[in-house]
């Protein structure tokens, strides 16, 4: 003990007390997490130790970034004041910054936790930029005066224990030289943490929760911030351009399609066998919908009656799976039929306009598009991405007051955004034009919060079940109110999830966290069926604008699948940085520093076996993958 005290007895003894407070409150978050999701973890021996002396690795990384300023202090300050009595005012008020800052993160990191079943990452960091809507919804969500007051009795008991240490550090003398020489090499330390570590090093399981408690959340939120955009030819697996895109337009061709751009496009020209049919379509993407939600799936508590009711009268695709984990994920795949790539959505992007959008292709055939969204547009760029690719934006700002009959951070209840997509309908129909709105729903999201009287459960019980079931109702609402407008038995009804509610399970990638429902609906136009073919989120457009037998020249990486083999079915899934293929059963991955991983994966129960690469079908993944950055990057996935 004696030893252990000496390392506070030193001038830069605060460094030691920043290290302890790191690694004491990571400790504490490790074990939480640990104990929480016992179930999922699958441990053996070893990942027990791994999991703690990874995240001791880890946090130490962390808390060598923590003592930066402190360091700085410690060598900048001169003798003569460093050890007066007046020196402890800076010094705690340093340390309760910094305590207070670790145990917030405590507390955040739990809460992400429990909504994500991860640590921080890339929807943490958007999350940071947005904060009207996050801490509007922090606030709804949780008691923040009581939270709060808690954190700040935590910071100050902590000090308490430590004080001792802290002030220990004024009693010796040290030199401005010898102070410079300690400062210089301890830098080393958190210079080697910037340039030499990565947070794949706390991957030493096949068992993702493993991995994740392995790391530390405020350095698994610094990767993603400093990781935002990823260039894919500098990270990832590569083949030569001229096959990849050859490989894509094999996958690509379809009868009545005829490849018309040079050597490096996939630009098409798609020509029906028949009339064009003259039908609106109202898209709408549900937020956070998870298939599991739906009783069709196995779900027990009646969360969707309505939609579970939808299923027989419509076409109905089982096997449907989302492209990523967040809105704006799903949103590119809808509007540009686009793979994800690597770090931000498109959405976010800059130089996203004019691209080959669903709407481009709706407005260039004299329909009026409308992008309709109960919250603020500038949420995750939504109202500059869509208003300068084909759409109309209306959000939360275009609706009366009058109108806002409930509404949380994210925006205004469903039903108000229905109503206002039913009149926008009701006012192309009386200009004579056909008409494409996408709607964008809300409710689905913390708070979890909606209109008193509308279903059976409580909204002051801020449950999921109860968004889900209350989003279901709006739908419902909003298609009844429909069937009464002259234009219903014209349009169709296009009813998907933009992703699931939870994307992490016991793997990297796993299947069943990624499927998410998909209907398509009109009694007048559309057949019913169980369409078992598995389609990814991006194959969605082509697929309509295939039933509605539009000619037209594409640039869509996504096909209709009615005018394709089911040999070439395939499905897109992704975090911001792996990057997931899946033909079949075999889904490949493609991971930072050029790796290629594939495994046997079970797509009900998200289990993967990890087996021998299958060349031809890794260069498929990259074809793709590679393919969609190279278009994107390259200006040959824009509309003109």
């Amino acid at each position: 003990m004696k030893k252990f005290s000496r390392l506070f007895d030193h001038r830069f003894g605060p460094l030691a007390v920043v290290w302890l407070l790191v690694a004491f409150t990571s400790l504490c978050t490790r074990l939480f997490l640990f104990f929480w999701s016992w179930g999922s973890l699958e441990l053996n021996p070893l990942h027990v130790i791994g999991i703690f002396v990874v995240g001791l690795f880890y946090d130490t990384v962390v808390a060598s970034f923590f003592c930066i300023p402190v360091a700085l202090y410690c060598w900048l300050m001169k003798d003569s004041f460093y050890r007066n009595r007046w020196n402890r005012i800076p010094l705690f008020i340093f340390f309760f910054i910094i305590t207070l800052i670790l145990v917030v993160n405590a507390g955040a990191e739990i809460a992400f936790w429990d909504e994500f079943n991860v640590r921080f990452n890339f929807i943490a960091v958007d999350y940071l930029i947005y904060t009207t809507e996050v801490l509007g919804n922090i606030w709804e969500s949780y008691n923040i005066p009581l939270i709060a007051g808690g954190f700040v009795v935590v910071t100050c008991l902590l000090l308490w224990v430590n004080r001792k240490r802290i002030t220990a550090s004024q009693v010796p003398v040290m030199r401005f030289g010898n102070r410079t020489i300690f400062f210089l090499v301890f830098m080393l330390v958190p210079l080697a943490g910037y340039f030499l570590v990565n947070n794949r090093f706390k991957n030493i399981s096949g068992n993702n929760y493993v991995n994740e408690l392995g790391g530390n959340g405020i350095y698994e939120f610094g990767a993603a911030f400093w990781n935002n955009e990823i260039d894919y030819t500098r990270f990832y697996a590569v083949n030569d351009n001229s096959k990849n895109i050859s490989i894509v337009k094999n996958m690509l061709q379809a009868p009545g399609t005829v490849f018309t751009g040079d050597s490096l496009s996939i630009e098409r020209k798609i020509t029906a066998d028949s009339a064009e049919k003259k039908w609106n379509v109202v898209l709408i993407s549900v937020e956070s919908f998870s298939g599991d939600y739906l009783a069709y799936f196995g779900n027990k508590e009646n969360l969707t009656p309505f939609l579970d009711s939808l299923i027989p009268h419509s076409l109905f695709f089982k096997n449907f799976y989302a492209s990523g984990t967040r809105t704006v994920r799903g949103l590119e795949a809808l509007s540009l039929a686009i793979p994800p790539t690597p770090g931000q959505s498109i959405v976010r992007r800059p130089d996203n306009e004019d691209m080959f959008s669903m709407g481009n292709v709706m407005k260039s055939k004299g329909y009026d598009v409308r992008y309709i969204y109960g919250g603020n547009s500038f949420f995750d760029n939504m109202g500059y991405f869509f208003g300068h690719n084909g759409y109309q934006v209306i959000d939360k700002a275009d609706i009366p007051k009058e109108r806002i009959i409930q509404e949380t951070a994210w925006g205004v209840a469903d039903e108000v955004s229905f109503d206002i997509a039913l009149e926008a309908c009701d006012k192309s129909f009386q200009s004579g034009k056909l008409f494409f709105n996408h709607i964008m729903t809300v409710s689905n999201h913390r708070p979890y919060t909606y209109p008193q009287g509308r279903i059976d459960i409580n909204p002051d019980l801020q449950t999921v079940g109860g968004a889900v079931k209350y989003t279901d109702y709006a739908i419902n609402k909003f298609l009844k109110d429909a069937t009464a407008k002259p234009w219903f038995k014209n349009t169709l009804f296009v009813i998907v999830a933009d992703h699931c509610s939870k994307s992490a399970g016991k793997t990297d990638l796993p299947p069943n966290r990624y499927h998410i429902p998909c209907f398509i609906y009109n009694p007048s136009l559309v057949k019913p069926a169980i369409e078992e073919r598995f389609t990814s989120q991006i194959d969605l457009a082509p697929t309509v604008l295939g039933m509605m037998n539009l000619n037209y020249t594409s640039r869509f990486m996504g096909y209709d699948i009615y005018k394709t083999p089911p040999a070439n079915d395939r499905i897109f899934i992704s975090t911001y940085q792996d990057m997931g293929y899946i033909k079949h059963d075999t889904l490949v991955i493609l991971s930072p520093q050029k790796k290629v991983a594939m495994y046997k994966t079970d797509l009900q129960t998200g289990q993967s076996k990890k087996i021998n690469l299958d060349q031809n079908l890794v260069n498929e993944a990259i074809a793709w993958y590679q393919g969609a950055s190279f278009l994107f990057n390259n200006g040959k996935y824009s509309f003109k």
